[in-house]
């Protein structure tokens, strides 16, 4: 499994923008055309090629204040938590961290700011996913700037329903766009009404060097298992459902992008590294004391009960934004319950 913690040699792509995550709103044009020069993320010098990750990820939330602006503080000791914890590496800006509603310039500022954190600690892959891919190619063009984006993260495109053909060609476009930065597919049919098929991952693996793996999160195991079995070797499947974690590692999936593992991320992350050590008596005890959880996190709309649990935990406000509204006080009850249970609240920061 790659080290998180080891140090990585620097490769010779072209020079990529500092990102400073600074406290004034500006525009994004304003932000990459009159001073790139100020962004200031930690100067790495490194981009990991994705086929060097496995393990744990956390598609961490976007935590927001009251009023509904980026609570950058909040986000910051997210990032510090999680690799603090162990976790493998960290999805910023993906569904669960609510990219949907970011404005263009949030979600920049939101990648910034977990690259910052991170500071070259584990790998950082970035959302982007648009259903319009003029859309997409623009914004992959101002995310391909941040230096210290290891990968990028897309999900089909949504709404539309696009043929295979058309999916193959939307993601053909990101991966030239973003070339030479590692492409990770993301399919997720539940929430775009399209399913990527595996002959049309394998047609891009083959057309596209960069597209170098998948968040296969379809429920379906034997789609996975047709994933192992036709694509190279070389390429990395994650399960995105943390309930189906351990079934897909164990027809071949190399980790989980979990949701779960924003509110425990030692356990779910030492849950997927015994798994893949092939100590299954551990990752099956894990699975078994957390799999309430699992389930908890979607009893309401995704973010809304992991940001509840965080909130109970306090590590963040639970705001999320409309169309999403908060879970109700029954279902917030409810995981209180659960959270108290799974000793989750046992160690909650002084204010």
């Amino acid at each position: 499994m790659w080290n998180s913690r080891a140090s990585r040699q620097p490769t010779s792509n072209p020079p990529r923008i500092k990102c400073l995550c600074s406290h004034h709103a500006v525009s994004v044009i304003h932000l990459f055309t009159v001073h790139s020069s100020q962004f200031t993320v930690p100067n790495t010098g490194i981009i990991s090629p994705v086929m060097e990750t496995t393990g744990c990820g956390t598609a961490i939330v976007t935590p927001f204040r009251a009023d509904g602006s980026i609570d950058e503080q909040a986000l910051r000791a997210l990032v510090g938590w999680q690799i603090d914890a162990g976790i493998d590496f960290i999805v910023a800006c993906g569904s669960t961290g609510e990219a949907a509603t970011l404005d263009e310039d949030e979600w920049l500022r939101a990648v910034c700011i977990v690259v910052e954190s991170a500071a070259g600690r584990v790998p950082v892959w970035a959302g982007c996913t648009h259903n319009s891919t003029r859309t997409l190619l623009r914004n992959a063009a101002l995310l391909k700037q941040i230096r210290g984006v290891d990968a990028v993260l897309s999900a089909n495109p949504y709404y539309n329903k696009p043929s295979q053909e058309g999916q193959f060609q939307h993601f053909l476009a990101l991966a030239k766009a973003v070339d030479p930065l590692p492409v990770t597919l993301y399919n997720v049919p539940g929430r775009t009404a399209v399913n990527l098929d595996p002959a049309t991952v394998l047609r891009l693996a083959q057309a596209a060097p960069n597209i170098q793996a998948i968040k296969e999160a379809s429920g379906k195991l034997p789609q996975i298992a047709e994933l192992v079995h036709t694509l190279p070797r070389g390429f990395k499947i994650f399960s995105g459902d943390d309930n189906l974690a351990l079934a897909s590692i164990g027809v071949g999936a190399q980790g989980l992008i979990s949701v779960a593992a924003n509110e425990a991320p030692a356990e779910v992350g030492r849950m997927i590294r015994a798994a893949l050590s092939n100590n299954w008596d551990e990752a099956r005890a894990i699975e078994r004391s957390y799999a309430r959880l699992f389930e908890a996190n979607f009893w309401e709309s995704n973010p809304g009960p992991v940001k509840t649990v965080l909130n109970l935990m306090g590590r963040t406000h639970d705001a999320v934004r409309l169309p999403l509204v908060p879970p109700t006080a029954a279902t917030r009850a409810r995981l209180e319950h659960l959270a108290g249970e799974l000793g989750l609240l046992k160690h909650i920061p002084t204010p």
